[in-house]
């Protein structure tokens, strides 16, 4: 089977046994309003069994949580949306701090929802589970402003918040069978929605020597991104994820291998690209800041360089309002800023955090939040 994969240029730029019916009733909600063969948004209503037993095996320890908490705590009453809901943990937290606020999760993952929406059953109709991918938020959010699709009863108008929590999750790397992780042999898929799309072994299939070695070049694997290519084409088909660990590693030579497993960078890259995640950030994160009110903020947690350039170059953008004129020279081009940062840089978890947590380790922060042009003199 040939598969497509388009590669992204460098850019400038508490368990309960039933769900309250806000949860629950959410997918009918989207599938209603965004048919599936339009917007890709699905129902993501599960039976009680099947829910809760998916939602035992999704125990995710959330990154940088006692900071992303302070961070919504000052914003004015309205709604958050958590793009990558996962299993509910950032968003849990952030509901039982700042009751101001309501919640709208969108997750792809059906495992993840069914977790979410047990997770935040105590929350009642302060939050709304919805199906669909991040590139999708900004279709999520005019129908709840506009009164024509899920969003939570009796919260205000407002997009208060947004969060990202990007990457893969530690149930869907822990989960062999989803085909995430180097270290079980399993059959090599990696869709965040194992419904639809190529499989990571189909898009191996699909691609020439150029557009491999370009995938991995871009997304983590610099040096030597031709001689893994070279050694992935010869040994196609590749139909799991051992296959894929022993190729990698058979084409690195014996000093690589000593700092770590050489195929960490590969997988991860072979993820990003068929979750077309940065393409997705690329849409969803201009759709978030757009929709944003006054003090309302947007924050981000990326694991990946590419991901937090992206980031950090799209909210410089807004911070100058576009400035060209040279650093550290008073703005003379007449750019009007639109967002301020909360803190200069990307911020890190501590080093109490990565002991119990070491995947934690590569976590970036970055936060910005949206200026009332009217309060400015």
């Amino acid at each position: 089977m040939t598969a497509s994969v388009a590669t992204h240029p460098r850019r400038h730029h508490p368990t309960g046994t039933i769900c309250s019916p806000s949860i629950s009733t959410v997918g009918d909600l989207s599938s209603a309003l965004f048919p599936a063969g339009r917007s890709g948004l699905q129902s993501s209503t599960a039976s009680p069994v099947e829910g809760l037993h998916m939602a035992s095996d999704f125990n995710h320890t959330p990154v940088l949580l006692d900071e992303v908490v302070e961070l919504f705590t000052p914003v004015p009453p309205g709604v958050l949306l958590d793009a990558t809901l996962g299993g509910a943990g950032h968003a849990s937290a952030i509901l039982a701090a700042c009751p101001q606020l309501h919640l709208v999760g969108i997750d792809r993952d059906g495992t993840a929802r069914d977790a979410a929406k047990e997770r935040l059953e105590p929350f009642g109709d302060r939050a709304v589970v919805v199906a669909a991918t991040f590139a999708e938020l900004g279709r999520v959010i005019d129908a709840g402003l506009e009164g024509a699709g899920p969003w939570p009863k009796g919260a205000p108008p407002k997009v208060a918040g947004v969060l990202f929590d990007l990457g893969v999750s530690s149930p869907q790397l822990d989960v062999a069978e989803r085909g995430f992780s180097y270290l079980h042999d399993a059959p090599l898929d990696m869709r965040m929605d194992p419904s639809t799309g190529p499989t990571a072994s189909e898009v191996l299939d699909g691609l020439d020597l150029a557009s491999l070695e370009r995938l991995l070049r871009e997304n983590g694997e610099d040096r030597l991104a031709r001689r893994i290519a070279q050694a992935i084409l010869g040994a196609r088909p590749i139909t799991s994820t051992g296959q894929l660990a022993d190729v990698v590693a058979g084409a690195v030579p014996a000093p690589a291998r000593r700092r770590g497993h050489p195929a960490k960078r590969v997988f991860q890259a072979l993820r990003i690209a068929v979750n077309g995640e940065i393409d997705q950030l690329d849409a969803a994160l201009p759709a978030a800041l757009d929709r944003l009110t006054p003090h309302g903020r947007c924050v981000v947690i990326a694991y990946h360089s590419g991901e937090d350039k992206l980031v950090k170059t799209l909210f410089a953008d807004r911070v100058t309002g576009g400035c060209t004129c040279p650093p550290r020279l008073p703005c003379g081009c007449g750019a009007t800023p639109t967002y301020r940062r909360l803190f200069a840089g990307a911020h890190k978890s501590s080093a109490g955090e990565l002991d119990t947590n070491r995947r934690a380790e590569s976590a970036r922060l970055r936060a910005v939040e949206r200026l009332d042009l009217e309060e400015l003199p």
